[in-house]
């Protein structure tokens, strides 16, 4: 079943240790599915072993579902494969039960348009399926009851299966990151700097891509963002793609390369997101990292979700990072001013910016010019041959060149890269070797 096909009805239910459930993510997720939300169920408690809500709230779940003509459940908690078996028990027939992290994996598999993303979702996937595989084949051998708990017949090479599979799915995946690290290396020794955009979804990442972007699309075989056709709107909707969008950036001082990526969600599992760590290297290998935030946002969801962000960042990622404070047109300035005060231990200097309306757009480039590495200035003596002519040529086009002299000798001085400078001298010890 694919809930694209049609909207299938749904009642959400929520249960928190203490405080409110909050469900407001939870039915932004359901409706990405192709879901609607038709109810919903919370309950303050601790967890019930076997039905995760207490008894009676799985009752008057139940008739809820009933009443609403739901065909599916989606809980925003991770439930146990026993407990999603005993609350389908009490539903009426045919209502699926969908916890948090399926949820999110029905999202992935129907936006995952690239081999790269199909094997990101296969392999969470299987990462899903294995411990509930494990458990089925510990208690099948324990008890001696195949389909124990209505789990379905008991194979024990099933367990196997997964893991190899996962193995096969890691060195595919690794294969496909080596072409992408080459790639990324080719596009800095043509003088290209990498900055990568990185935040939760819908913190307005895509539409500060379109703001940025210069009309060139950098690369033909990388997935484009629905919301980056010159005929589409930017939607508020959760994971319009799974893949990256490179764009090269409209500015003047050098050349940069900006990479969208998939947006972060709250309390993802650590298998989840190991699954996607793939997608994430365009963001641990850029030079620059902007950090986007919906500056709309209560300060203390902005702060948990920036405490998240750094972790994920922080792990790996060594470039500077940059916060964005995005959709300053939904706040007044006195609101920005105090959310940027309150934050300013985890967002020193942040930047704001109204993507939507490109307020303030061109300070941000300004900022990703002053943020990234430095060029290195080179001058060259070159002997005057035409092979020389050609270097100036490729330099030209790598580099910010100064100054030609043009003479019994071709000197000419520039800045640009590390990477294109140690090519540029490279060349030139072999123009002067081959004239001696």
């Amino acid at each position: 079943m694919t809930a694209s096909t049609t909207a299938e009805r749904a009642v959400i239910a929520k249960r928190v240790d203490s405080g409110t459930a909050d469900t407001e993510e939870i039915t932004d997720l359901a409706r990405a599915a192709g879901y609607e939300a038709v109810g919903e169920v919370t309950q303050k408690r601790t967890e019930d072993p076997a039905y995760h809500l207490g008894e009676g709230k799985v009752a008057r779940l139940a008739n809820v579902v009933a009443r609403e003509g739901a065909t599916a459940v989606i809980f925003d908690n991770e439930l146990g494969p026993y407990q999603t078996y005993n609350i389908g028990n009490e539903l009426p027939d045919g209502v699926q039960v969908v916890d948090r992290f399926r949820l999110i994996l029905e999202i992935f598999g129907q936006r995952a348009q690239t081999r790269k993303a199909q094997l990101q979702v296969e392999l969470a996937e299987l990462r899903y399926e294995l411990p509930r595989a494990e458990a089925k084949a510990s208690l099948a051998k324990r008890d001696e009851r195949p389909g124990f708990m209505g789990l379905g017949e008991y194979d024990e090479s099933r367990e196997e299966d997964i893991k190899k599979q996962i193995s096969r799915i890691r060195d595919e995946l690794a294969s496909i990151e080596e072409t992408e690290q080459h790639r990324r290396q080719q596009r800095r020794e043509s003088g290209f700097d990498l900055v990568a955009l990185a935040g939760y979804t819908n913190a307005g990442k895509s539409t500060l891509l379109r703001r940025v972007a210069d009309d060139v699309d950098v690369d033909e075989n990388e997935e484009l963002h629905p919301d980056l056709d010159p005929t589409a709107e930017s939607e508020d909707r959760l994971f319009t793609t799974l893949g990256t969008t490179t764009r090269r950036a409209d500015m003047d001082q050098r050349d940069v390369l900006v990479t969208d990526t998939v947006g972060f969600i709250s309390d993802l599992p650590h298998w989840l997101v190991e699954s996607f760590k793939s997608t994430l290297d365009a963001v641990y290998r850029a030079d620059l990292v902007l950090l986007v935030v919906d500056v709309s946002e209560p300060v203390e969801e902005i702060r948990e979700k920036l405490v998240t962000s750094h972790d994920t960042l922080y792990e790996r990622n060594e470039a500077p990072i940059v916060t964005v404070l995005n959709k300053t047109d939904t706040v007044d300035d006195a609101e920005i001013e105090r959310k940027r005060a309150a934050l300013s231990g985890l967002a020193p200097n942040p930047i704001a910016v109204s993507a939507k309306e490109g307020a303030n757009v061109d300070a941000l480039l300004d900022r990703i010019h002053d943020e990234l590495p430095d060029y290195e200035r080179e001058r060259l003596v070159l002997p005057m041959t035409d092979e020389t002519m050609s270097l100036v040529s490729w330099i030209h086009d790598h580099a910010h060149v100064d100054n030609v002299d043009y003479g019994d000798q071709v000197i000419v001085e520039f800045e640009g890269r590390s990477a294109v400078v140690e090519r540029s001298r490279a060349k030139a010890g072999e123009l002067v070797e081959a004239s001696a």
